[in-house]
């Protein structure tokens, strides 16, 4: 299918000409991205563009603050509870990947609790030592009891 562009929308980074057609459109980057194939019609040049989502997921942090969504720290995140445990890195890819889908798929604001939720779930489903792991942190725990809880939480839902 091919679109043209209005004048202004899409300049050919070539000859400058505001004549330029889509010739192709694809998901990209696991859906997160648009890319698209463009042909000048003056110069005749093709060239790709990569629509991105430009309106930044923020978090609220329990201390009240906001910043914006960071991907990366959740990959930490996952990764520090994942420390020499025996899951392959596509799960690991997988799971960080369902959360951020999560995430940006949702409103424009999130709470940094919603995010641990995310994470604790998927950690649950993949690897019960990281689940114990992030859940340490995540939920404060003060003590051994903390821990016995949790087992016995995870224990009556398998």
């Amino acid at each position: 299918m091919t679109h043209r562009v209005r004048s202004g929308a899409m300049r050919c980074p070539f000859c400058t000409a505001d004549d330029t057609r889509v010739i192709d459109s694809r998901p990209a980057e696991e859906g997160r991205v648009i890319r698209r194939r463009r042909r000048c019609e003056v110069c005749d040049q093709r060239f790709t563009t990569f629509e991105r989502r430009a309106i930044a997921v923020m978090v609220t942090k329990r201390d009240g603050t906001r910043q914006p969504f960071d991907v990366a720290k959740v990959r930490r995140g996952v990764d520090s509870a994942l420390a020499d445990r025996p899951v392959p890195p596509d799960a690991v890819s997988g799971l960080v990947a369902s959360i951020e889908r999560a995430v940006l798929a949702g409103p424009p604001d999130v709470s940094s609790e919603d995010i641990g939720h995310l994470v604790l779930e998927g950690l649950r489903e993949l690897d019960e030592v990281a689940y114990l792991r992030f859940a340490s942190v995540y939920k404060e725990f003060q003590g051994a009891s903390d821990f016995g809880r949790e087992v016995a939480a995870l224990e009556g839902d398998t």
